[in-house]
């Protein structure tokens, strides 16, 4: 990853002198299935939605501060006042705000990696130190009773559920149970939530415990990440923070009329997460019979992979296939791993027919095409 220079790591913040920035490694493909995005194309009703919306906008004027016109929809689609919403420049934003409040030095941060590398990024920016409870490094699943006694310390934590990049999801009753031992707040990143079984969000639990955040995007199952959307749902007060230290203006007007338009056709979306579910299955199923390939359950929009010499197959992908799928070798507990968003029928049989060739045939040793 990129470094500051030596002229910057003199000027910058202390803290922040050996920062690396995000990296997706991102590499132009045929097919990219390496970001967990919605690749099927917006439902027509929805783009048709979508283009009035925009040219219906006015761009001489600076966005509503609150996106109050969304707020009300999002408010309206998951119950809850319109004061229990903020809605932010991606769900990045609103993560990167939530440490900027809270954190702090001296201030504690509970994560349970492997997850979303963002939250101790973030952390790092807001000198918020991190205290990570790991998940078995066979079943990727987190320890209850370890979790919960991080808690206790902690003046936030972080919880993922589905998680990227294991996918598992958390019971209600442990995020309940995090709740009530956590002095200060809980976030739970529910970007992946529309893709998991029903019943498994956190969000009934906002009437009971008032130190609870829950995280969502329009990036994922709305296929909607290029428009930069999240929001958070959470206690009146709680959202008054988020609206108090928010930057000026961060949803433009377009963000907010695409949004608008793309949460109230929500529905449509439905078939197409359905095919993405099925797609998932079909995919572990398949993965799962290659020899020498491990895959885990998912409750998200991808599968993560162990497979011998995982960096140099997601390499071979890239350059002999033009597919790109993303590596988490380097990750601590994901060694040899990938992970491969679900993408159409046409580009997972693509991964497939090409993993069978690199991996299934024993091929890492030549060319195959």
């Amino acid at each position: 990853m990129a470094q500051l220079s030596e002229r910057m790591r003199a000027l910058v913040q202390p803290h922040l002198a050996d920062i690396e920035p995000y990296d997706p490694n991102f590499t132009p493909t045929r097919i990219n299935l390496s970001a967990n995005e919605n690749t099927y194309p917006l439902p027509a009703p929805v783009h048709d939605a979508v283009v009035s919306a925009l040219a219906a906008t006015p761009l001489n004027r600076y966005p509503d501060p609150m996106s109050d016109e969304l707020r009300g929809e999002l408010a309206a689609w998951h119950g809850v006042a319109p004061e229990q919403v903020c809605v932010g420049n991606g769900g990045d934003e609103l993560l990167y705000n939530f440490l900027l409040a809270f954190g702090g030095a001296g201030r504690t941060l509970v994560t349970c990696p492997p997850d979303f590398s963002e939250y101790a990024f973030f952390a790092s920016l807001a000198q918020t130190d991190v205290v990570r409870v790991w998940r078995d490094a066979d079943t990727m699943r987190v320890d209850a009773a370890s979790l919960v006694e991080a808690a206790q310390q902690a003046h936030m934590v972080i919880l993922t559920s589905p998680n990227n990049p294991t996918g598992d999801v958390l019971e209600r009753d442990l995020i309940a149970r995090v709740c009530a031992a956590c002095p200060g707040l809980v976030m739970v990143d529910e970007a992946y939530g529309e893709f998991a079984d029903a019943g498994t969000t956190a969000e009934p639990l906002l009437a009971c415990h008032d130190n609870l955040v829950v995280l969502h995007t329009l990036s994922k199952a709305f296929g909607s990440a290029g428009i930069r959307c999240g929001y958070v749902l959470a206690a009146p007060d709680i959202i008054e923070v988020f609206a108090a230290i928010r930057q000026i203006y961060s949803v433009n007007v377009l963000t907010q009329a695409a949004a608008v338009a793309a949460v109230r056709s929500r529905a449509v979306f439905e078939p197409v997460v359905e095919t993405i579910r099925a797609e998932r299955e079909r995919m572990a199923a398949a993965l799962g019979s290659i020899p020498g390939v491990r895959v885990w359950p998912s409750q998200g929009n991808f599968l993560l992979v162990r497979m011998a010499e995982a960096s140099r197959v997601r390499a071979r992908l890239r350059d002999e296939y033009s597919i790109l799928v993303r590596d988490f070798s380097y990750a601590p507990g994901l060694a040899d791993c990938l992970r491969i968003t679900v993408g159409t029928p046409e580009e997972n049989n693509a991964v497939l027919h090409a993993l069978e060739q690199l991996v299934a045939y024993g091929s890492l040793g030549k060319e195959t095409r």
